[in-house]
């Protein structure tokens, strides 16, 4: 099972990481979880100015280099790490809103 992480490590637009606008997470019939996409657009706003994903290869190695790189506290940084390994079940391009969903079972 692929994760999170794992995703966005290997998804791109226009041969670039993925922006936080451009992700939503959702389940299995396309309902927004808020909680995750906020928190993921923050990971993406925040954490990833640090670091380049295709630099990293787990989201235990990332959380690491943003712990020893970063001033991020460590519940922002156990909060990161929650998104990361959370399971990603699938992907649904929406490309009429512009956005790609990662769909969790939450």
């Amino acid at each position: 099972m692929q994760t999170v992480f794992d995703v966005l490590k290997f998804i791109s637009v226009n041969h670039q990481e993925v922006e936080s606008h451009q992700v939503l997470v959702t389940d299995a019939v396309g309902k927004p979880n808020g909680l995750l996409t906020d928190l993921l657009h923050d990971l993406i706003n925040n954490a990833l100015l640090f670091v380049t994903l295709r630099d990293v290869s787990s989201a235990t190695e990332l959380i690491e280099h943003l712990r020893t790189h970063t001033p991020l506290p460590a519940d922002v940084l156990a909060e990161y790490a929650k998104i990361l390994t959370e399971d990603c079940y699938g992907l649904n391009f929406a490309p009429q809103k512009g956005q790609i969903e990662l769909i969790v079972h939450r």
